[in-house]
């Protein structure tokens, strides 16, 4: 028998006599874990130096490829600046480089038409008047204030439509029409009145020329007024455009100068009578410059 190769144990046990360890089963020594721990930081410190090394040697060669594109891209070698391809930016620009610039008219447009020019002469102010395109709809509202629309009225025989002296006045001038309507608010009343002529010169010459005024309009819930009592009357021109006002109480009292409802309601009728004249004059000037 040989010792450690086989041999049977002592007795019944896993120990021999005396509690000894048999030949053949020796304990294996204890690790040495100190020198293990400090053979695996040496062998972790030789990775990472490694690591460091290979990320040295990459940054190195792309240091040197920047530079070389640098040095490529200042280079006096037309093919130095497309270091892949070797063909030079400069090929994408044209090659005839002396063909006129585009070139732009000097002549401004021209200016845009002026509209009381065609509503200052009947060759001009073609577009179609009539008493419901000069005073459309059923109210006039002006801010806060509603007025109700009253009766119409055209002639071609101006004088017909007129008190005093002012029909004479618009009969010498050679009076194309006269429009008249109505507006009612709070017991007051208001006609405004308008005459055409051929030109503005004439229309501002009935201006300065007149006397008398328009006779008020009744009807549609207006009853007959200033015809016999003091009334507050205007006269104003645009254009070819002559209008009046004749304004009051619908129950016959006389007009003061206190009588503030009187005054607002005349000057808001004659305002809204200019902005429809003005608005003639955009019409036919838009529809000119559509034209142009």
């Amino acid at each position: 028998m040989s010792y450690g190769q086989g041999g049977p144990p002592w007795g019944q046990g896993d120990r021999g006599p005396q509690g000894q360890q048999p030949y053949g089963q020796q304990r294996p020594a204890t690790p040495d874990w100190e020198a293990l721990a400090s053979a695996s930081e040496a062998r972790g410190r030789k990775r990472r130096w490694t690591l460091i090394g290979g990320g040295a040697v990459a940054t190195v060669a792309v240091a040197a490829l920047v530079a070389t594109l640098v040095v490529r891209a200042n280079s006096d070698d037309p093919k130095a600046s497309d270091p892949i391809g070797g063909v030079s930016s400069s090929s994408a620009l044209p090659e005839d480089t002396t063909a006129p610039a585009p070139s732009f008219s000097e002549v401004a447009p021209p200016p845009p038409p002026d509209p009381k020019d065609f509503v200052s002469s009947a060759e001009k102010d073609k577009a179609p008047l009539t008493a419901h395109s000069l005073y459309p709809g059923r109210k006039l509202t002006v801010g806060d204030r509603v007025y109700a629309k009253g009766a119409l009225h055209r002639t071609t025989k101006c004088a017909s439509g007129t008190q005093g002296a002012l029909g004479q006045v618009l009969t010498k001038n050679g009076c194309e029409q006269l429009i008249r309507a109505t507006y009612r608010r709070d017991g007051v009343a208001v006609t405004v009145g308008v005459a055409t002529f051929k030109t503005a010169d004439v229309a501002a010459r009935v201006k300065e020329e007149t006397s008398g005024n328009v006779a008020s309009l009744a009807g549609e819930g207006v009853p007959t007024f200033c015809r016999t009592t003091v009334c507050r009357s205007t006269a104003n021109a645009y254009g070819r455009y002559v209008y009046f006002t004749v304004g009051g109480f619908t129950n016959g009292d006389n007009v003061t100068k206190q009588d503030r409802a009187v005054f607002t309601t005349g000057d808001d009728v004659a305002e809204f009578t200019l902005r429809q004249i003005h608005r003639r004059g955009v019409a036919q000037a838009s529809q000119a410059a559509a034209a142009q």
